[in-house]
Order: structure tokens, then sequence, then C-alpha cells
């Protein structure tokens, strides 16, 4: 079974820098981590891997420290990595990044199927796993917190806000994961040497085939026309005494602003 992770390093959430003049983040010299959820995907694609053969490969696109990245994932266990890596790239936001990712993958080759986390910690849209789906034609199952595969299809227990549902899915297909999947494995001493060793490939937007107007900040359809700080919050009021007396000096507090 040939799977394929897609991951995002993501800025560590105490380091997020902005760029005043694009309104994009700065990434270059920023610690960073694998964005939490993609490593639900990657957990899970190695437990389909034990259990029913075939290879698992990580791709993201970014600046080339990303290769930090797709190194701890290698440490997990990973059998192959690609970092997607061009200036052209730059800024891209979730269209441009989920085309210039489903073209690596078609460049990549034969796949069965592709495990995305549910969302990044920076961007928070859950939009790149779906959008590689659109890309490619093939079906998704979003917010997954359980796969099976039975022989050229999927059974997928998806969740939602109040319950979970089940759906069949054929092969090959697109599955975001959410973090109650499953509990990622920690790094290897023998897969930590293996990742310290290991040479990353990397593909450039020529090497993709990439059109140049579905790429970078260029080929973006959304971009951030302003950030700002929210204002404080205005001090608020702490009520004392015992329970009774906070109860009744709530509902006067209440009363008096008319909510009830």
């Amino acid at each position: 079974m040939d799977i394929i992770v897609c991951i995002k390093q993501v800025p560590d959430t105490t380091e997020v820098k902005i760029n005043p003049e694009t309104n994009t983040l700065i990434r270059e010299g920023v610690p960073s981590i694998v964005n939490p959820f993609d490593e639900n995907a990657v957990e899970a694609a190695l437990q389909l891997k034990e259990k029913h053969g075939g290879k698992v490969t990580v791709i993201t696109m970014g600046p080339p420290q990303a290769a930090e990245a797709l190194k701890t994932t290698i440490a997990m266990g990973a059998d192959e990595v690609v970092l997607v890596s061009d200036r052209a790239f730059a800024g891209s936001d979730t269209w441009a990044t989920s085309y210039t990712l489903s073209q690596t993958i078609k460049k990549l080759g034969k796949f069965d199927l592709i495990l995305c986390g549910k969302q990044a910690i920076d961007g928070d849209t859950a939009q790149v796993g779906p959008g590689i789906a659109e890309w490619l034609g093939i079906p998704q199952v979003t917010f997954a917190v359980k796969v099976e595969v039975n022989d050229s299809k999927l059974t997928v227990e998806r969740m939602l806000e109040e319950v979970n549902e089940k759906v069949e899915c054929p092969l090959p297909a697109v599955i975001t994961v959410v973090k109650q999947m499953n509990e990622p494995r920690l790094p290897s001493l023998k897969g930590m040497m293996r990742a310290k060793k290991a040479e990353i490939k990397t593909l450039s937007a020529a090497e993709i085939a990439g059109d140049p107007k579905n790429l970078g900040l260029n080929g973006s359809p959304t971009n951030v026309v302003r950030i700002f700080t929210p204002p404080p919050k205005g001090g608020g009021e702490i009520l004392a005494g015992e329970p009774d007396e906070i109860a009744d000096k709530l509902i006067a507090k209440i009363r008096e602003r008319k909510i009830i």
C-alpha cells in the first residue's frame, strides 16, 4: 500500500512573526515544529503500513528549513520524504498550496491513500486536504478518527459535533485526521540516526510542472488585507462571598443590565 502524508512545518505558537509589508508569516529563522495534527496523520500512515505493508512517503512545501520537519517523520518511521521548495511558492494561500502539493503527488506517481492533518495550527482553515482531493479528482473524507482498509475501499469513522459518522470510500482517496485518532509515536534512536544521515530530496516549481499562475502569492485568489492585535478586554468584577451570596449578586447584576 503506497501512502502519502502531507505535512506542514508551522511556527512555534509563541514565536509567530508577521511581515508587515506582505501580511504573511515570517518563517525563516523562526523556531518551528511539525504541525501537531500532521503528526497524527503520520502515525496513522505508519500503523496502516504495519498492518497492510507498503511504503509511507511524506511531503511538505516550504523553505529549506522545512527539511527539519521531514527529518522528524523519518525518525518516526517514514520511508521516503520530499521537500517542495521554491521562491515561487512564497505567500501561497490554501488554494495555491493544495495545487502545489497535488502537482507534487502527480510527480511522485502511484499512490493508494493520501493522509493530512485536519488543519494547520497557524492557519486553522482545514482547506488544504480537501483542496488536494479536488485538484486530483478523487474522494475525500474529513475529520477521521478511525480508518480501516478493506481491499479497494476504506471504512472511515469521522468525528462530527455530537456524533461520529461511519462512511465507506473507494481508493485512492484523501483522508484528514483529528488528534483523537491516535497518539503519535516518539522517534526511535535508530530512526533519529537515520534521519541525521538522510539526504532530503527537493523539488522545484519547474520539476513539479507547476503552472506559474497557480503558484505563490500571485497565484493565490485570497489575500490578507490587515493584521492587528485585538484590544485588551476591559477589567471585570470579582464577586466575593459565600456561594449563595455570589449567586444573588450575579443575578442582581444580570437584572441590572437587563440581560434577563
